[in-house]
């Protein structure tokens, strides 16, 4: 099948390598011509494990194109996928202008019957809308689809080839059809496809990640409580994870959520209540916790120094979760924003992420070439993100390094058991402070 991605982003580029992986010929479009000119090159704009591999086996099988021009892609596409940006607006709802915008594009282009699939995470009556814009423009019959993805970065060519569900929403049995046929290759390994109206289906996205916001918050006020009674938050979040009506994901404790969509859809979806004279309490009190819980150790430190102005404090990791480029909603940056303020000075260690935080940051931080580098001088270490490099360091080699033997770890990335022997003053998230 031919098919159109409109939106190159993290969303559209798995979106659509995977789609040629699974035999369909894809034009990704994108108005941003360097970029594109870029990726017909065969550079991957995004980091993600497995992803680079896979484009350029299906650039070079000639499955995968990419284009400025939308409607050279629409003219050879039967379906167009739209993956475009809904950032949140300053009273957190989800703009829609760019969707919207293609969506006349689409109304003004089409000539002849098309499937418009929102992959975007939208507002449950996006697809209403959708429709309504390019009706308004033609005549000719199309229908609208919302098929939400469930990605997660650093994993996402995993769960792209090995979903663990398709989600469709659609009212038009035309368009349901050509959608099992897209997907026919998951469903025929045993993947199911749930089909329901389309604003179930927005929803669906919605509710599911605004729910694991919920899980990752309410595991780090028990770990906040832990500490206040002695308890240990491994030995809670292993008692609750056996548990198979709860499970182990999502329970580990650190210095809170961040990246692309946990924020966003949480704030989406209060907005979206809101809208409809409807609360959403425990989302509003997530919301509130989170922001507290990503600067926790903020005060932790201050503490344990008296004062930050004049410390030297190294950072490892900055991207919002491990894996990824993504320093949208980094824990990382709001740490950054508070310390400078108190007058710390920050050098930090990020091999993947660096670049993209010197665009927002640029030289009020210092940035180190390797880990131990970073140590060098500093008064202490700060996890914010919990990089496989970081679990095994060489603790002698870090004390030689440092002017103090402290770590403040948000994402507990040591046992104590590792810890114990070493000398370190160490303090981690829900569990006892050694030292």
């Amino acid at each position: 099948m031919n098919i159109s991605i409109v939106g190159t982003g993290y969303v559209g580029l798995v979106t659509g390598t995977t789609l040629a992986e699974l035999g369909n010929t894809v034009f990704c479009v994108d108005i941003d011509e360097n970029k594109v000119e870029r990726m017909k090159q065969g550079i991957v704009p995004i980091y993600e494990p497995g992803l680079e591999e896979m484009f350029l086996r299906n650039i070079q099988a000639k499955r995968l194109f990419f284009t400025t021009d939308i409607k050279e892609a629409l003219d050879q596409s039967d379906v167009i996928y739209l993956a475009l940006p809904t950032p949140p607006g300053g009273d957190g709802s989800a703009d829609l202008s760019f969707v919207l915008s293609v969506a006349n594009q689409i109304g003004e282009m089409i000539t002849s019957y098309k499937v418009i699939v929102n992959k975007s995470t939208v507002p449950v009556g996006t697809a209403d809308k959708v429709r309504a814009v390019i009706s308004s423009k033609t005549d000719i019959p199309f229908d609208v689809v919302s098929n939400p993805e469930f990605l997660r970065e650093g994993f996402a060519v995993k769960d792209s080839m090995n979903p663990s569900r398709v989600v469709v929403g659609s009212s038009s049995e035309k368009a349901k059809e050509i959608m099992a046929k897209i997907y026919q290759p998951f469903t025929n390994t045993g993947v199911p496809i749930i089909f329901m109206d389309e604003k179930s289906s927005e929803l669906t996205k919605y509710a599911a990640n605004s729910f694991l916001a919920v899980k990752i918050t309410f595991m780090n006020e028990i770990a906040n409580y832990c500490e206040k009674v002695g308890a240990d938050v491994d030995k809670v979040r292993l008692g609750m994870g056996s548990d198979d009506r709860i499970g182990h994901r999502f329970l580990f404790p650190g210095i809170g959520y961040g990246g692309s969509c946990f924020p966003k859809d949480v704030k989406a979806l209060i907005k979206s209540g809101h809208d409809e004279d409807f609360t959403f309490k425990i989302l509003e009190a997530t919301e509130e916790v989170n922001k507290k819980q990503k600067v926790i150790l903020v005060d932790e430190i201050e503490k344990y120094f008296g004062t930050l102005k004049g410390k030297k404090i190294a950072m490892w990791g900055l991207a919002f979760k491990a894996n990824t480029d993504d320093i949208r909603e980094a824990s990382s940056l709001d740490n950054i924003e508070i310390l400078l303020e108190k007058g710390a000075q920050i050098v930090a260690y990020d091999a993947i992420a660096e670049d993209n935080v010197k665009k927002i940051v640029g030289d009020k931080i210092a940035y180190a070439p390797d880990m131990y580098t970073a140590l060098e001088g500093a008064d202490c270490l700060l996890i914010a993100t919990e990089w496989s490099e970081f679990k095994n360091p060489n603790f002698e080699l870090m004390a030689e390094k440092l002017n103090n033997k402290v770590i403040f770890d948000g994402r507990n990335m040591f046992s104590m058991e590792q810890v114990e022997d070493t000398g370190f003053y160490y303090k981690s998230i829900g569990r006892k402070t050694i030292g």
